[in-house]
């Protein structure tokens, strides 16, 4: 059987009911009227039995154990009122320790709390402060409920949780202390410091000794440089490091630089920001909005610190005068606007009509200024285009 004990400084039991039992038995003596003595006496029964099952207690202890004897929480409280028809304590200004295998796992503190004799649930209501001894996590709350048969922690209302890493605000905490893992639930926000990095979603499982944040539904990362943004992304699930600090984006990654305003977009893409290099090995799009250039490609790598994009396989670039460029390699240099093509070189433009075949290409497109070569003996062949 689980077992609940109350240990306490100050008693205040039933000397009040004694004397009102007494006063009742007055009243049923000098009554004559049968049916009016058996009310009074129902009613005020009633009473004495509300008095006599509700105690209240200061400066109290409360312990609680499971069937294997364990203790399942200890709750230092100012006061405690308990009902044993309710088989609940109502207690204020409650601190103390959550113990999970018979090993405390959190000190928790809280304005007021509801303790249940079964020892299933533990219940805290007001500024709750929770801490984590291993982890060093800390969630500040204003809703905590702890459920010890299910290893479950759940911390609602206004959360905000600080760690060493990472500091995350939510609308509810699920903490699992055996699998030292996070549920974070409703408009989460997890800030990084180094890097400073801002990641928002709507649910995120924080693995914490895995030291992984995973987002498996719509998921925005933001990268900071001296207190602005300087690079964006999303998808619609992902993944963040926090030991090596990289970001993996799945399913409609995307990712902006924000000057100049260039997009890279892809199924998915791994964003390193600690070089802050991005890398994807599905088909990419650069497009350089300001300049109405435009960059594809079955894979790449884009330096966001050099602003440089490598690309590789089928590219396919276009201006803004409708003047194109095809290759199988090419690094578009976008603060220069230089472009590097190598392998099946095919340059177009409109003004006038003319295309260039070679093994590589050396220029600015957007200028319609590229000198198209060949090595090995190959001639670059020029086509007029009527």
């Amino acid at each position: 059987m689980n077992r609940f004990y109350l240990l306490f400084s100050i008693l205040r039991p039933s000397f009040r009911a004694q004397l009102l039992v007494g006063m009742l038995l007055v009243v049923v003596m000098g009554c004559r009227g049968q049916n009016q003595t058996a009310n009074k006496l129902s009613a005020d029964t009633t009473t004495v039995q509300k008095i006599d099952t509700e105690l209240t207690f200061n400066n109290v202890d409360l312990e609680q154990a499971d069937e294997q004897g364990r203790t399942v929480w200890k709750v230092n409280a100012a006061q405690a009122t308990y009902s044993q028809d309710q088989q609940v304590a109502q207690v204020k200004n409650p601190t103390g320790e959550l113990f999970q295998d018979g090993k405390p796992v959190y000190h928790i503190k809280a304005q007021e709390g509801e303790v249940h004799q079964d020892g299933k649930q533990l219940f805290l209501k007001g500024q709750i402060v929770a801490t984590d001894p291993k982890s060093g996590l800390v969630l500040r709350g204003n809703e905590l409920e702890w459920l010890p048969e299910k290893d479950l922690l759940i911390v609602r209302n206004q959360i905000t949780g600080t760690h060493k890493q990472v500091q995350v605000v939510a609308q509810e905490a699920r903490v699992f202390s055996r699998k030292q893992h996070v549920e974070l639930q409703g408009k989460v926000v997890a800030n990084t410091t180094d890097p400073t990095t801002q990641l928002r979603t709507e649910h995120l499982t924080w693995l914490i000794e895995e030291e992984r944040l995973i987002a498996d539904r719509a998921i925005a990362i933001d990268r900071y440089q001296d207190k602005k943004i300087t690079a964006r992304s999303t998808a619609d699930s992902g993944e963040f490091n926090l030991k090596t600090n990289i970001a993996t984006l799945k399913q409609n990654a995307q990712l902006a630089l924000i000057n100049p305003p260039v997009q890279v977009a892809s199924n998915s893409a791994i964003w390193d920001l600690n070089t802050e290099i991005v890398t994807t090995d599905q088909p990419v799009r650069v497009v350089h909005h300001q300049e109405k250039m435009t960059m594809t490609a079955k894979q790449g790598r884009m330096d966001l610190q050099k602003q440089i994009a490598y690309l590789n396989g089928d590219v396919a670039g276009t201006g803004q005068k409708g003047q194109t460029i095809n290759s199988q390699r090419l690094t578009w240099t976008i603060p220069t606007q230089l472009v590097e093509a190598q392998g099946n070189v095919v340059y177009r433009q409109t003004k006038p009509p003319v295309s260039f075949t070679g093994d590589k290409a050396v220029g600015k497109l957007q200028d319609e200024s590229l000198v198209v070569s060949s090595g090995s003996g190959n001639r670059v062949v020029t086509e007029i285009i009527p």
